[in-house]
């Protein structure tokens, strides 16, 4: 559990931090730019929502939250937030991009964190399971497809789409698979 909280709270606040180097962010954060510059309400108070909403997603799916899930929507939206309140936007070319940079990276290992913890998948990652598992296309295909929808949506509603968008796109995977090497928990043996 607290490998868990520890992912989740770095998860927002590395968002924050792409947030604040302003060269682009992930493609869900360009629709939560996007919707918060349409609707109102916070940056982390969108990833909440949009978290909850994907959630209802799975009903039909037939997909079973984990609490890793749970805490997934209430805790990353609040990190991002209680983050971007803390960090100013740095000036200059290379301050920003140290902090794209240490977001991207430290998203990567937030990933491996909460992932590794086994307590449930965060609601875009069963959303794109569940897809598989019903359609039995790849999960590329459909992650993918998933991230050029919100991408699109975003960026047609005023969302930031930048280098830093397309460097979280490459680099998020392989950083994550490294992560996870050394952040799995063991599974538990079946008694």
């Amino acid at each position: 559990m607290p490998q868990l909280l520890a992912g989740l709270g770095l998860y927002g606040a590395s968002m924050a931090l792409m947030v604040r180097a302003s060269l682009g962010v992930n493609p869900w954060d360009v629709l939560h730019q996007g919707l918060q510059r349409h609707l109102g309400l916070s940056m982390g108070a969108w990833v909440t929502i949009t978290g909850a909403l994907v959630l209802l997603l799975w009903i039909p799916l037939r997909q079973v939250p984990g609490i890793g899930t749970i805490g997934n929507i209430l805790v990353i939206g609040a990190a991002m937030d209680l983050t971007l309140g803390l960090i100013a936007a740095p000036e200059g070319w290379l301050a920003r991009t140290a902090l794209l940079t240490a977001g991207i990276v430290l998203n990567g290992l937030a990933t491996g964190l909460y992932i590794g913890a086994r307590l449930g998948p965060g609601p875009r990652d069963g959303l794109m399971t569940g897809l598989h598992r019903r359609t039995g296309r790849s999960l590329r295909l459909i992650r993918t497809g998933m991230e050029l929808t919100v991408v699109t949506i975003g960026f047609l509603l005023g969302g930031t789409v930048g280098l830093g968008t397309i460097t979280y796109a490459l680099a998020i995977g392989p950083l994550a698979q490294f992560f996870l090497r050394y952040c799995a928990v063991a599974p538990r043996e079946a008694a």
